[in-house]
C-alpha cells in the first residue's frame, strides 16, 4: 500500500520566506540520477536515451511551471503523462526482452529499482498535489 505524500504549500504569505516547492526539488533529484545514466547508454540505444533525456528535461519544466502558474490543472495533468511515460521508459531501458538474448539490456535492475523509487517519490507527491486542487 503507497503512503500518502504530504504537499507542502509552495509559499505561505504570512511569513514572506519562500520554501521551496518539494515537487521540483524530487525531481531535480531524479534528473541528476537519471541524466548521467542515460548518457552512459549505448550507441544503438541512442534514441532511448534521447527519448528519456527529453522527458526528464520535460518533467522538470513542468514543475517550474506549476510553481509560477496561476491556473495549475493543466499543467499537473501534462506532468502526470510525462511521468507515466518516463517510468515506460524505464522499464524498456531495463527488458532484457527488448536487447535480445546476447545484448544487454543499458539500465541494470538496481538502476531500474532506484529510478524507479524516485519516480513513485514524484508520483505520490502529484498525487497529493493534484487531490488539494480538486478540492
Amino acid at each position: 500500500m503507497p503512503r500518502k505524500a504530504e504537499v507542502p504549500p509552495q509559499r505561505t504569505a504570512d511569513d514572506g520566506e519562500y520554501k521551496p516547492f518539494w515537487l521540483r526539488e524530487k525531481t531535480k533529484e531524479m534528473l541528476k540520477y537519471g541524466y548521467p545514466l542515460t548518457m552512459q547508454f549505448p550507441r544503438k540505444s541512442k534514441e532511448l536515451a534521447d527519448e528519456m533525456r527529453r522527458c526528464m528535461i520535460s518533467i522538470y519544466k513542468l514543475t517550474v511551471e506549476l510553481d509560477k502558474k496561476y491556473y495549475k490543472k493543466t499543467t499537473t495533468q501534462t506532468l502526470d503523462v510525462e511521468l507515466a511515460w518516463l517510468r515506460e521508459l524505464v522499464v524498456m531501458a531495463s527488458d532484457k526482452d527488448y536487447y535480445g538474448g546476447k545484448n544487454q539490456p543499458p539500465l541494470s535492475m538496481h538502476q531500474r529499482e532506484v529510478w524507479a523509487r524516485l519516480n513513485d517519490e514524484i508520483g505520490r507527491l502529484l498525487g497529493g498535489y493534484l487531490k488539494t486542487l480538486k478540492q
